[in-house]
């Protein structure tokens, strides 16, 4: 079974996506975790965000490593753990650049279809339900409003000692949004058959179990 989590930048689909997947006892793919590392990478190298083949080409050339373990998923690329260094801002603000080129999404999605090829999976990110597994058993469009958005990021960054503004953060989130919905490849969209799902003012725990109930009354 596949259960794909899309929505936009903020919306907690990371974190409700492990503990749905924990709640299920199955895999959960991080596919933001990807393009972060990939961003990374790039950032590293030298490589510009706007030179769709070569950030392809640096995907291809150095596969990202995901590993679900007891302290959660772990990434690596090229032997080091980026797990912390892909959350930095500087990664924030141009992965929504480098997850545009249609060139980075193919090698990405074919990279996702493989690891989710055999077993079930909780699987988080912008076209999971729409493109990369549009057979899903479950598609859910997780959302909230900008604002509750931009808090949440904003606790998350204060949380780990970053000194952030919250009005430039919500700034980030409606760039993002409008970045990730007008792309040309895999744009956001709510997929298909998918159930929408509003957090705002919800706990982490009422959206795991909704999402989690969906996917028990699919499996019965």
């Amino acid at each position: 079974m596949i259960v794909a989590i899309d929505g936009p930048a903020g919306a907690g689909k990371s974190t409700v996506a492990r503990a749905v997947a924990d709640a299920l006892g199955i895999g959960y793919l991080d596919t933001g975790a990807m393009y972060r590392a990939l961003t990374l990478m790039a950032l590293r190298d030298g490589v510009a965000v706007s030179d769709g083949p070569a950030l392809a080409g640096l995907a291809q050339r150095h596969p990202v490593e995901l590993a679900n373990g007891p302290g959660g998923v772990r990434v690596h690329v090229r032997g080091d753990d980026v797990t912390v260094a892909i959350r930095e801002a500087d990664v924030t603000g141009a992965v929504s650049a480098v997850a545009a080129h249609p060139d980075v999404r193919h090698e990405m999605v074919a990279r996702q279809r493989e690891i989710m090829r055999h077993g079930d999976w909780v699987c988080d990110g912008r076209d999971i339900g729409s493109v990369v597994f549009p057979q899903a058993e479950v598609k859910v469009f997780l959302t909230a409003s900008v604002d509750e958005r931009a808090r949440r990021r904003h606790a998350e960054l204060v949380a780990r000692g970053e000194r952030v503004d919250l009005r430039e953060i919500r700034d980030d989130v409606e760039r993002r949004d409008l970045a990730d919905s007008s792309r040309a490849a895999s744009p956001l969209v709510v997929a298909e058959g998918a159930e929408v799902v509003d957090t705002t003012g919800m706990s982490i725990g009422e959206v795991v179990d909704r999402i989690a109930g969906l996917a028990r009354g699919v499996a019965r």
